[in-house]
């Protein structure tokens, strides 16, 4: 088979004006936090981007104090087209400074450059533009005469789209009236930095917004606060439970966005070439980190063979490298704990009996990468096909009828999302309907859009984010 070679073409990472340290934010300051500071590092090369500061435990209860006092004082009883105001100049210097963005979140993530600029960017825009929008407009949107907000949210996300999810957390919450608390993951906090830079740059009030960076236990005690009114988390289905357990009995609202591993589901009478690019969309986009991952591919017999050969075709040709260079498709890992648990779920597969292939592409010398790698032959009780792995892998099953399909595609624990691939839209609804998923796409995959909500449920979690499903949790009738 013939190939393009591609000459490099590099992003300049000084585009992301990169600071030596970075610092928590505080009541509508940078201040000095209380915990150990921890380095950032870059997973394309394993050198270290930044020195962050992060909170302590009294820095959590200044930033909550921070943020009831604007709740009651300045943000709240703000009419909803002043703010309004706000989130469209945080929208807009967001897309100004979209390609410094961008760079800084290849830099700080290892997703490939293309992915940050083409979709993470635009799309946390599009977020703070569509809810500034609803800001004057929460009394038609069907939750009650006069919704309120609800107070003071606290909110942690992960780090596999860490400026988006800090969009889909800020972006409804200040549209409504609330004040927020963001933790950013421990490995990814510096696009959450510079959006705070941003909010403060278009003279959002101090207290509004404030950012947390630090490990597992800033998180523990934010989410565990008495002073808060409502815990939005994105991240994994353990400690999703562990906040579900935390906030029992206290009367404070909780949405939960967590794991998943998506069925996508193509049948004999699909587009082949479109349903190949459609599978191959679904799992190596951002090296497979995402939560709605098509993680699993379920295939009619009948096009099973011809199906792998051609999406075995079309994976060879992905290129793995560096971030920073606009033709790389897949790029690097985002920490070495990550890479592990890949690598060990991957083992798994080969002990279970599954058939691996992977890709011949050259790996980097250097930095965390895995390869894009398929198994086949896989049982519905392995490993490989019950547990996400969050990682470029996927693993192909068979089915024979739709009803099948369908008893395969539900047979986890999850119900975040799935795909179906038919030119006939009968089939189409009659699956989708039957699959316990929350998001479902039909010939296509992964596409979000801020007017359409979110959200799963079972092991996925429960709540909605974006469209007018998504204002829900953040208002009081």
């Amino acid at each position: 088979m013939t190939t393009w070679d591609y000459a490099p073409a590099p992003e300049s990472a000084a585009l992301a004006n990169l600071a030596p340290t970075y610092r928590p934010f505080v009541d509508g300051a940078f201040v000095d936090g209380g915990g150990e500071a921890l380095k950032t590092v870059n997973p394309a090369t394993e050198e270290v981007l930044a020195e962050v500061g992060t909170a302590s435990a009294q820095d959590v209860d200044r930033a909550v104090a921070a943020a009831r006092r604007a709740f009651e004082k300045t943000w709240g009883p703000m009419p909803g087209a002043e703010r309004a105001k706000y989130l469209y100049r945080i929208a807009r210097i967001v897309a100004e400074r979209s390609r410094e963005l961008a760079v800084l979140e290849t830099l700080d993530n290892g997703k490939p450059i293309r992915e940050s600029r083409d979709v993470d960017v635009p799309t946390a825009s599009a977020h703070l533009f569509h809810h500034a929008g609803w800001a004057d407009k929460l009394g038609y949107a069907g939750l009650g005469p006069d919704p309120r907000p609800v107070g003071v949210v606290g909110a942690v996300i992960p780090w596999n789209f860490p400026l988006l999810m800090a969009a889909w957390k800020i972006a409804p919450a200040l549209a409504c009236g609330n004040t927020i608390v963001l933790k950013p993951a421990e490995t990814t906090p510096l696009t959450a930095l510079v959006l705070a830079e941003i909010a403060a740059e278009a003279g959002l009030p101090a207290g509004v917004l404030n950012v947390l960076p630090g490990a597992g236990d800033v998180g523990a005690a934010l989410v565990g606060h008495a002073g808060l009114d409502k815990v939005a988390f994105t991240g994994s289905t353990d400690v999703g439970k562990e906040i579900q357990r935390t906030l029992a009995g206290t009367g404070r609202r909780l949405t939960l966005e967590l794991g998943g591993k998506a069925a996508n589901i193509v049948y004999d009478d699909a587009a082949i070439d479109q349903a190949v690019e459609g599978v191959v969309d679904g799992i190596f986009f951002n090296q497979g980190h995402v939560c709605c991952a098509g993680s699993r591919l379920l295939v009619q017999e009948s096009i099973a063979e011809e199906f792998s050969e051609l999406l075995l075709r079309r994976v060879e040709t992905l290129r793995v490298g560096d971030p920073l260079d606009k033709n790389t498709d897949v790029g690097a890992i985002n920490s070495r704990a990550q890479l592990g648990r890949i690598v060990d779920l991957a083992a798994a597969g080969d002990a279970e009996g599954a058939v691996r292939w992977t890709s011949s592409c050259p790996l980097p010398e250097r930095g965390l990468y895995f390869p894009p790698t398929v198994f086949s032959g896989v049982e519905q009780t392995m490993r490989v096909a019950r547990e996400e792995i969050f990682g470029p892998v996927l693993s192909v099953l068979t089915f024979r009828t739709p009803e099948e399909a369908v008893a395969k595609a539900n047979n986890t624990p999850y119900g975040l999302s799935a795909g179906i691939w038919t030119e006939k839209g009968a089939k189409a609804m009659w699956t989708a309907q039957r699959l316990r998923a929350g998001v479902v796409w039909t010939n296509t995959f992964n596409r979000f859009d801020p007017t359409s909500p979110f959200g799963g449920y079972r092991e996925s979690g429960f709540g909605r984010e974006g469209g007018r499903a998504g204002l829900e949790a953040y208002l009081s009738a």
